[in-house]
């Protein structure tokens, strides 16, 4: 059985995507952008400030899935300034500090907002079921 997520983002419709699907015990969320309640860009010019938006994104996705933060067992990173890394890293940190899943970090050349200066995936796996 397929569930989407939508987390009201105006792009969902668009692109034709969802904030995350899960089949079965797996989640996956969608590349996630820093966009406030009202589709806005949160954050300009803060990537520490927008990697946090994305990951209480991310949260509620997995929480409407089922699932939270320590099912996550990888998150990928994409950032337009590589040099912001760290303090994309160190809000990651936050989050995920106890969980530590599979983490990688790249530079890309931009995404569909100018504005936007890192986004965020996950991928989960709900165990604990029973």
């Amino acid at each position: 059985m397929r569930k989407l997520i939508s987390s009201g983002s105006p792009y969902e419709p668009k692109i034709g995507i969802s904030r995350a699907a899960r089949v079965g015990n797996i989640i996956a969320v969608s590349g996630t952008a820093p966009l406030g309640p009202d589709g806005r860009t949160l954050g300009v010019g803060d990537a520490g400030g927008q990697a946090r938006r994305c990951l209480e994104i991310i949260a509620g996705a997995l929480e409407k899935a089922g699932a939270s933060l320590r099912h996550v067992i990888r998150t990928r990173t994409l950032l337009v300034r590589i040099e912001d890394w760290e303090a994309v890293a160190a809000v990651h940190g936050e989050f995920f500090g106890e969980i530590r899943p599979a983490n990688t970090i790249m530079q890309v050349s931009r995404f569909i907002d100018p504005d936007w200066l890192v986004e965020l995936e996950a991928d989960a796996i709900v165990d604990d079921e029973r």
